[in-house]
């Protein structure tokens, strides 16, 4: 029996101007699945991430998540209350490139931030959460830490036990390892791995195809605003039907050794 999709995207597009970026794209999620979004730059990856969670204001369509339509109805037009989206964005969070942390602010106090300020926490209680999370990523002893004397890997870390620590529906990562240097590069998916472990809901925007290959449960091809192809890892990474996939991997594969 298909359980109820957690999040469920239909007929999104989304322009700049007259740039087209995403063409009407129907998508749905079930409870634990780990979808990875592969496509080539410009192919309107990102933006299909910020429109899930209302980063970019949807052009066209709608976003259901857990059988709620997000948005409200009035006289033929669609608005989006501030305090409806703000709940939207605890349920779906996003971990980003940048990392996106307070400077002026501890490790710690990075976690914490989002349940005193969003969710109203008491300050003890936001503390205990946010140093279990910070446990979870490796990140215990580095409470007290400013973000500019850590790591990228580390920041990257501290972003995720900061979206973790909402606990969110659905993650999102919009390629967590692309302002990471290469040595850095596996800490962070091996935290995204013990989390995909867990069963949790995620999807991953990547360039890294090995690892989207273990990750994923279903992978997405996306191009010129449209899914190309779509399936299990096994058919998209390693036989791919699609014309623009095969091409797309391989430029992935020229220079593989």
């Amino acid at each position: 029996m298909t359980r109820k999709p957690i999040l469920d995207i239909k007929g999104l597009h989304k322009r700049f101007g007259d740039h087209h970026v995403l063409r009407g794209i129907d998508f749905q999620v079930e409870p634990g699945e780990r979808v990875a979004i592969i496509g080539g730059s410009g192919s309107g990856k990102s933006t299909f991430l910020r429109c899930m969670n209302f980063m970019e204001t949807l052009s066209e369509g709608e976003v259901w998540i857990d059988g709620e339509r997000i948005g409200v109805e009035a006289n033929g037009r669609v608005t989006y209350p501030e305090k409806q989206l703000c709940g939207v964005r605890q349920r779906l969070g996003m971990v980003f490139q940048q990392f996106n942390l307070f400077p002026h602010m501890t490790v710690l106090q990075n976690v914490m931030e989002g349940l005193v300020t969003v969710k109203g926490m008491a300050r003890q209680q936001a503390r205990a959460i946010a140093v279990r999370e910070l446990a979870k990523v490796g990140l215990e002893d580095k409470h007290d830490a400013w973000p500019g004397r850590l790591s990228g890997g580390q920041q990257q870390r501290v972003a995720i036990a900061r979206a973790l620590s909402m606990e969110p529906e659905v993650l999102l990562f919009d390629e967590p390892t692309s302002s990471l240097d290469p040595e850095l590069v596996g800490e962070v998916l091996r935290v995204i791995n013990q989390l995909a472990s867990e069963g949790r809901t995620m999807l991953l925007v990547t360039h890294e195809l090995g690892f989207a290959y273990h990750f994923a449960t279903r992978v997405i091809f996306l191009a010129e605003g449209v899914f190309h192809e779509v399936g299990t890892p096994d058919q998209v990474l390693k036989n791919p039907q699609q014309a623009r996939t095969q091409e797309f991997l391989r430029r992935f594969g020229e220079f593989a050794f």
